[in-house]
């Protein structure tokens, strides 16, 4: 449906993308992961007629962007980071208004009003005033509007940035209901959100694609090395590091995520390891020989968090 190959932006002398190919099948949902700068929103950018690019070509279905930009459109219905709303208008009108500008006729538009108004959870704010709701609601209007036209393709750039767990929940719910209609593109930096949403992901990184496709095939394809988490009392990181990481097979060792209310007077740490060899015992030894305390020693499986890490971390 869309066949992306070789696209390139810069900025004067930056190079924003840098020559990224991708395919999207119909009815698929997929997610662009990266870091804040990778490229992600100009990406999107692109691929909805908003920018031109640097070089390189765009085709959704029979179209190409540079021909038939207008046609492509038509196709597409876009949700910006910050939806663009006007905050004194009542939820009913600026829906009719945007039903409007989309020419659709009179019982077309109540149709399609109160379609999206129940899809999007709208119908108790329908006569409220869009800058009295919540960012939650305010996101609900903004994918309310991009759905107008009932386009074949959905685009949308951080559609849970700002929101609450709650409010995460519910449009991720919203989303994977479209998503039974519709070919759906979604940026996030949020990877328990795209693992939860997404058919496929895309990590980005520097401009470039360093990954693309389902969870269960990154994870495989990421299983050349095996993790290893410890918790210890009376270690600082830079020791465990000087004494750890001269164990033949342990690749690297960084600090481990602390969970809320934990003793700050524990070290957690992640060693990589190679997969092929079991070190386990040879960092127990370790250990014994020094004066710190082993509270937790285990093994993990990678998660997309630690391949998305691996991916994006500078050199």
């Amino acid at each position: 449906m869309i066949h992306v190959e070789g696209l390139t932006k810069y900025y004067h002398d930056l190079c924003a993308v840098d020559h990224i190919d991708f395919d999207i099948q119909k009815g698929e949902i997929l997610g662009l992961l990266g870091p804040n700068g990778a490229g992600k929103t100009t990406t999107l950018r692109m691929l909805t007629g908003f920018l031109r690019p640097t070089s390189g070509s765009i085709h959704v279905k029979d179209y190409t962007i540079d021909e038939h930009p207008l046609e492509i459109k038509k196709l597409l219905g876009y949700l910006p980071e910050s939806a663009p709303l006007y905050h004194e208008m009542l939820v009913y009108d600026y829906l009719s208004y945007v039903a409007d500008i989309r020419e659709l006729d009179r019982d077309e538009k109540l149709s399609r009003i109160r379609y999206l108004a129940n899809l999007c959870g709208l119908n108790e704010v329908m006569h409220q005033p869009i800058g009295e709701l919540s960012k939650g609601y305010k996101q609900r209007v903004g994918l309310a509007h991009a759905m107008m036209s009932d386009p074949e393709i959905l685009v949308m750039d951080e559609p849970t940035s700002g929101l609450d767990p709650n409010q995460i929940v519910e449009i991720r719910e919203i989303i994977k209901e479209i998503g039974k209609e519709k070919t759906i593109i979604l940026s996030t930096h949020i990877l328990s959100e795209a693992e939860a949403t997404c058919d496929r992901l895309a990590i980005i990184n520097q401009g470039k694609i360093v990954a693309d496709g389902k969870t269960q095939t990154l994870k495989q394809s990421a299983g050349g090395a095996s993790l290893i988490r410890i918790s210890l009392q009376n270690a600082d990181l830079e020791s465990v590091k000087k004494e750890l990481q001269v164990i033949d097979g342990v690749t690297d060792i960084v600090p481990a995520r602390r969970e809320h209310g934990e003793d700050d007077n524990i070290l957690h740490v992640t060693l990589t390891c190679q997969s092929s060899v079991d070190v386990r015992g040879d960092i127990y030894r370790k250990i014994k020989e020094t004066d710190w305390i082993l509270l937790e020693l285990h093994q993990e499986t990678k998660t997309l968090e630690h391949i998305f890490r691996e991916l994006t971390r500078e050199n």
